[in-house]
């Protein structure tokens, strides 16, 4: 059975002076995630991936198509005590504790008094802050707030967990913490939908993504098979800055630093360029093949032409 599956998911909203043209901001997407999957939504500011999970958790509602998480309709109540979900700019009670939103968020999602108070402390162990229980979360800092608000999503120990945006606005050891608590979701079996446009964190910790654009789906790929893909192409480094000019015919790019070369060049060119740099006497390095990384596979699906519309 798949985690969510989405069909013909779609929306448009109103607009002009008369509210009579639509513009669409999620068109026609379908894609299914399976279950224990890490599945990242990519796209830039503006793609759709916020309205696709505001749809998903029924805050929103689709122009048309639909969708099913754990195989029940994404409406029916039943399925949100089993999924959890931290939108991308959460807001807390100021005056709260960490330990008392936990436990008002569990209450709700129907974890009864005896559980939830074996529960918080261990979940605030969880996410790092087992000893910031008692402080109001006012004095918590942003990437303390993002580490509460994926607390507060996996309290009642939710089957699939939906994610926007963890990690935007965090600092580099906000986003490394972060990560390591998804990873822990991952570990644990969670599903996890999270969105991002920050491309690092989807190829650090998904097993798929999609790219959305324009409110389009512009393809899925694994992120296994993106990794190893051949891109034809061969990174050479050696000793012996003077040996570029002799062969710059030979290389697409380079970089020096001090006597180091980094170069480019083509898998056709190999064997050409280790030669000429054997007879200008500089010390090879390393010779590495180039793999397919997110960054290409997103530019080029984004580059390509918007689909038509009727």
């Amino acid at each position: 059975m798949h985690a969510i599956e989405i069909h013909n998911l779609t929306k448009s909203y109103p607009v002009g002076f008369w509210k009579k043209q639509l513009r669409p901001a999620l068109k026609g997407l379908t894609l299914t995630v399976e279950a224990g999957e890490t599945f990242g939504f990519i796209g830039p500011n503006g793609a759709g991936k916020t309205t696709t999970l505001k749809l998903l958790m029924g805050i929103i509602f689709p122009t048309a198509g639909g969708a099913t998480i754990l195989g029940k309709d994404f409406r029916d109540l039943e399925i949100k005590r089993r999924i959890g979900f931290l939108p991308e700019q959460p807001y807390f009670y100021d005056y709260l504790s960490a330990t008392e939103l936990l436990d008002y968020y569990a209450s709700l999602s129907g974890v009864d008094a005896a559980e939830r108070k074996q529960r918080i402390p261990h979940l605030l162990e969880q996410v790092g802050l087992g000893d910031a229980g008692n402080k109001q979360l006012r004095k918590f800092s942003k990437g303390m707030l993002q580490r509460v608000g994926i607390a507060q999503a996996i309290v009642h120990d939710p089957e699939v967990v939906f994610l926007d945006e963890p990690m935007s606005g965090l600092d580099p050891i906000g986003r490394h913490e972060i990560r390591e608590l998804i990873q822990s979701l991952k570990d644990a079996g969670k599903t996890i939908f999270f969105s991002t446009h920050i491309l690092s964190d989807a190829e650090a910790l998904c097993d798929r993504v999609a790219v959305i654009h324009k409110g389009e789906l512009r393809g899925i790929g694994v992120m296994n098979e993106l990794r190893s893909s051949a891109t034809g192409n061969v990174e050479v480094i050696w000793e012996g800055a003077g040996a570029l000019e002799r062969v710059g015919t030979l290389v697409t790019e380079s970089h020096v630093t001090g006597a180091l070369v980094r170069a480019k060049t083509a898998n056709d060119k190999l064997d050409r360029l280790l030669e000429a740099l054997r007879q200008q006497r500089a010390r090879l390095v390393s010779v590495t093949p180039l793999q397919g990384t997110l960054e290409e596979y997103f530019l080029a699906k984004t580059s390509e032409p918007e689909t038509a519309t009727v």
